[in-house]
């Protein structure tokens, strides 16, 4: 666990590991830990991959595709021997199998509501789609289990400056967050990355005694 809110400061700048340590869809197969976890969800293609890549500083640590819903499993990373980051299942990807699809929610819920190392969930959104059915019962999970939540707003790339606002009133009126919940976050010009690892370490810190 973390000895000081120091440390944490530290590790926004120098990542000195990350290291996958395995795939579960159950309790039983989750890793025996201490360390806090901090997971990320979202829909298929919001770009969960890129994001954790980003923060970790390293390119091919979650795998990334073109094509959405490749990540079925809750996916465990490593970071500097201190504390975990979760990659959870993209949803909402209509060309999934249907089995699996069904197994998404399940997982997921068993997930947030049965391991107690979890700290917070960095919850993505498409700055160009509107939160759909998937994005606010998920929500709805995380204000259930009292899961702190981590708003980010990513591929703001993909939309000129004049155009965010625009893009994002729906979102907030979708999910009836305030703006100043939400991050705004590019992998392509890492906008949004200290403020997210900001917040991460403020939900890490709150396991300090």
């Amino acid at each position: 666990m973390f000895a000081a809110s120091k440390r944490l400061e530290i590790l926004r700048v120098i990542i000195k590991s990350a290291v996958f340590i395995k795939s579960a869809t159950k309790p039983s197969n989750y890793p025996e830990s201490q360390f806090p976890e901090v997971a990320f969800a979202g829909r298929s293609n919001v770009g969960k991959s890129s994001l954790i890549n980003t923060l970790v500083n390293r390119r091919g640590l979650v795998r990334t595709s073109s094509t959405p819903g490749r990540t079925q499993l809750l996916n465990f990373f490593d970071i500097n021997g201190e504390f975990s980051l979760v990659d959870l299942p993209g949803y909402g990807f209509a060309k999934v199998p249907l089995a699996v699809k069904k197994a998404w929610g399940p997982m997921m819920r068993t997930y947030l509501e049965k391991r107690p190392q979890l700290r917070a969930v960095v919850m993505l959104f498409d700055i160009r789609r509107v939160p759909r059915e998937e994005d606010l019962e998920l929500l709805d999970w995380l204000e259930e289990f009292e899961i702190p939540t981590i708003p980010v707003i990513t591929k703001i790339d993909k939309v000129s400056r004049n155009q965010r606002a625009m893009q994002i009133k729906p979102i907030l009126e979708a999910t009836g967050l305030p703006r100043d919940a939400f991050t705004l976050f590019s992998t392509l010009s890492k906008e949004g990355r200290d403020e997210v690892w900001e917040r991460i370490e403020e939900a890490l810190e709150l396991s300090v005694s």
